[in-house]
């Protein structure tokens, strides 16, 4: 038997173990569960809880799902935003396994373009209908990202709004605060060369972003054969030329408004693979659905060869994106 023939029979009867993680969003995570555990029981499904207590737990946990599931003929659930199902793809690429979202996060990147219900009982009804499509996964030195991956400012945007989380509490005044206060710090311009498809190019940008979500480079207004691009088996990299601070506070407003496609000082462009080499750097930080890591010089983007098994609902389940 063939992996997407054993992926689809796992999807339609196989017990589901759901990787849960308590911090994501606003919900209370034993309702959740609550809800979640009345669906699959009386759809006559298998499942067990297995429960994120703490950060540093996620990888295991989701390690411990795979190798259950595919001991059981199973699928592997994440519960959570998009980092926690990041964190649990990771461990199901390339394992064979079907994979499910439920999302309990802020944005939902991930399971909104996927048309994934965002509201809980009606993603667990979908989960139990759902069947296997295998969809694209991006990977920066074989790091994996679902949504997207960048460096330069946006993983510091990033770090200093975990920074004012941890002391003010989270809120979306405060991670817009935080934003403003990392705006207006200088920050060095990234020297790089990147190379694609046999071009080489040279470049000074104070961040250089790359999308694998069609919905979120939609939602900011990045060109459409760009942001097309994604649904065709490549990526898409967004960079900023060098500009002030007052210049950046304006990006921010058109991305806010849906139009960053549209000011002067924006490129976008679409690849497959690309080797970036930062200038003076072995080191650099990335960001991969919003987790910050240090990375050795050169960066490689690309599409991962293998597609991840996704649990994607029937069409009476599915949730359109306005």
């Amino acid at each position: 038997m063939n992996v997407h023939f054993l992926a689809q029979d796992a999807a339609r009867r196989g017990p589901l173990l759901i990787v849960i993680n308590a911090g994501s969003g606003h919900h209370n995570t034993n309702d959740e569960q609550a809800v979640m555990a009345r669906v699959f029981t009386q759809a006559g499904r298998e499942f067990e809880f297995l429960p994120i207590d703490a950060p540093d737990q996620i990888d295991e946990v989701a390690r411990r799902a795979v190798r259950q599931a595919k001991a059981s003929g199973g699928v592997v659930v994440a519960a959570g935003g998009d980092g926690t199902i990041n964190a649990v793809a990771r461990a199901v690429l390339g394992s064979g396994c079907p994979f499910g979202v439920l999302p309990q996060g802020t944005f939902n990147y991930f399971g909104r373009v996927h048309a994934i219900p965002q509201e809980t009982e009606a993603a667990a009804r979908a989960l139990v209908g759902a069947s296997v499509s295998p969809v694209q996964v991006g990977q920066v030195n074989g790091r994996l990202f679902l949504v997207n991956a960048s460096l330069g400012l946006y993983p510091q945007l990033l770090e200093d709004r975990e920074a004012w989380k941890q002391q003010f509490g989270r809120s979306r005044l405060v991670a817009f605060v935080s934003g403003m206060a990392s705006l207006l710090q200088t920050r060095r311009q990234l020297q790089l060369q990147i190379e694609s498809a046999g071009q080489v190019a040279a470049l000074r940008t104070p961040t250089l972003f790359v999308g694998n979500n069609h919905l979120q480079l939609t939602r900011v207004g990045i060109a459409e054969k760009d942001a097309n691009a994604v649904v065709h088996g490549q990526l898409a990299g967004v960079v900023v030329r060098p500009i002030g601070t007052l210049a950046l506070f304006g990006l921010l407003l058109r991305g806010l408004l849906g139009r960053l496609g549209d000011a002067d000082n924006i490129h976008s462009f679409s690849f497959r693979r690309l080797t970036v080499t930062p200038r003076g750097r072995r080191r650099v930080k990335v960001a991969t659905d919003g987790e910050v890591s240090w990375m050795e010089a050169p960066l490689v983007f690309e599409v991962a060869e293998q597609p991840l098994l996704l649990m994607v609902p029937a069409p009476a389940d599915r949730v359109e994106v306005a």
